[in-house]
């Protein structure tokens, strides 16, 4: 979000991914995507320093992110535990005969 300032003093941000067009007639018009229109103090080149510096700071954030691999915590091994309990899951006995059924080895 980026911090505006209407022609009335009053401050708001503004998501920047909204805007459509920025105009400057004598004033800055801000055109957002379902057609409304801002009238703002700020010049058109202000606002899209503002956008780039927003948008900067989020592939910055990201990039930080991304690279981190987390030394700390420990693997998971998805499938050694059905393994360990594989004739809870296996409906076929030991002998080869066939056991419960699963419905039935619901507790």
């Amino acid at each position: 979000m980026i911090f505006l300032t209407r022609l009335n003093k009053q401050p708001f941000f503004i998501n920047p991914d909204h805007i459509v067009s920025i105009e400057e007639t004598p004033d800055t018009v801000i055109t957002l995507f379902n057609d409304h229109r801002l009238i703002v103090r700020e010049s058109a080149q202000v606002i899209i320093n503002k956008i780039v510096l927003f948008r900067s700071r989020i592939i910055r954030r990201a990039g930080s992110a991304a690279g981190r691999k987390f030394p700390d915590k420990p693997r998971r091994r998805l499938f050694q535990s059905l393994k360990s309990h594989a004739d809870e899951y296996c409906s076929v006995e030991s002998d080869g005969k066939p056991g419960k059924p699963f419905h039935s080895q619901d507790h």
